[in-house]
């Protein structure tokens, strides 16, 4: 998760703008690229998505291991990010990009953000995550699926059953109660739209859309406002008083929720439509006339390193992609697993994306 993930401290809190992520150790063995003056540069930029989070204690061992210190530059929703990427292409803001996904790939491919780089180790990440494998121009990092969540509370309140499918949100019985993000915008966005593609085919989305709009569904730009303002089931959206109890997020979500409350319940609030779960696989890359490329390629290693990976599911809420990586306890418990999340091969996303988009724009937006 996206995927986005991503309800947690730094998960949700990304505010715009560069932090700077330090961590003092040892010179280790790389020598990094140069700054424009010809010195040797010891920093490595990552820019990502704003639901970008490491712990600081797993960040520090990178420093020791290479010497680099890694500034973060987070740039908005990940489509956003994307989109800013594709923009500054050839002269990019860092030296390595994390966040695209499955969604977005085709975009940033056929924009030639990024240039080939094998990462060391990526024989622990299975074949079927690596949608790039003949070229090596991204890596895999983490898998999540996108699904609608909902307020176990309000519905327990009404004695209605949650939604369990993507025709269950249609009915009357859950009219105004779902808020989504633009897929135009969001990357969960988008990905509950290509689950409603790959549920009902090219000529039955658009119908089955019609019907949600009939049915009250709420359209917010990005999943932070989704999830922490207008869903009553998360502790940012009950703050903001939200009052729609179906959201799309995560199958990981309901995790934060028990993580960080106070005191921690034992049940997670929140649940999770499994029959309406699609699959995304997030990416690094080397971006394309990165100042510090050997700094990059030693992130991009890092990031489906043992240490980061199993750093993951509790700061981004996704799942790993290295088979060697294991998943904390609360994470198993409370997370929901779809057994058959919907998919769709990344060449029909590549051929149909942008018109879908943009029917999707012309049904639900005017």
């Amino acid at each position: 998760m996206s995927t986005t993930t991503r309800i947690a401290a730094g998960v949700l809190a990304g505010a715009l703008g560069v932090t700077a992520l330090t961590a003092c150790g040892g010179d280790g063995g790389s020598t990094g690229g140069s700054d424009e003056g010809g010195r040797t540069s010891k920093t490595v930029t990552l820019v990502t998505h704003d639901s970008f989070n490491a712990s600081p204690e797993v960040l520090k061992k990178f420093t020791q291991r290479t010497g680099y210190t890694v500034k973060v530059l987070k740039s908005g929703d990940a489509g956003e990010a994307v989109n800013k990427a594709v923009l500054t292409k050839g002269a990019p803001q860092g030296d390595v990009f994390f966040g695209v996904d499955n969604t977005l790939l085709s975009r940033a491919l056929d924009n030639g953000l990024f240039q080939p780089y094998e990462a060391k180790g990526l024989d622990r990440v299975p074949e079927a995550v690596r949608l790039d494998k003949g070229e090596h121009r991204v890596t895999p990092v983490d898998t999540g699926d996108i699904c609608v969540n909902y307020d176990k509370k309000f519905f327990a309140d009404r004695k209605l059953a949650p939604p369990k499918t993507f025709d269950d949100l249609a009915k009357p019985a859950y009219k105004d109660l779902l808020v989504v993000e633009n897929p135009e915008r969001s990357s969960p966005g988008l990905g509950f739209l290509l689950g409603t593609a790959a549920e009902y085919g090219d000529g039955g989305w658009p119908d089955y859309w019609k019907k949600l709009k009939a049915n009250g569904v709420k359209v917010v730009d990005s999943w932070e406002i989704a999830y922490n303002q207008e869903f009553s089931g998360s502790a940012g959206g009950r703050k903001a008083k939200g009052d729609r109890p179906l959201v799309v997020s995560y199958a990981s979500s309901p995790p934060v929720e028990v993580l960080y409350a106070e005191p921690q319940p034992k049940e997670a609030p929140t649940g999770v439509s499994t029959g309406t779960c699609f699959q995304q696989i997030e990416f690094a890359g080397l971006l394309d006339g990165a100042k510090n490329p050997q700094g990059g390629k030693a992130l991009i290693d890092f990031l489906i390193s043992k240490d980061f990976q199993e750093d993951v599911p509790l700061q981004m809420f996704v799942n790993p992609v290295a088979k060697d990586a294991e998943l904390p306890e609360l994470f198993t418990r409370h997370g929901a697993k779809a057994d058959d999340p919907h998919a769709l091969d990344p060449k029909k996303i590549a051929d149909n994306r942008d018109q879908w988009i943009q029917t999707w724009s012309s049904l639900v937006l005017r």
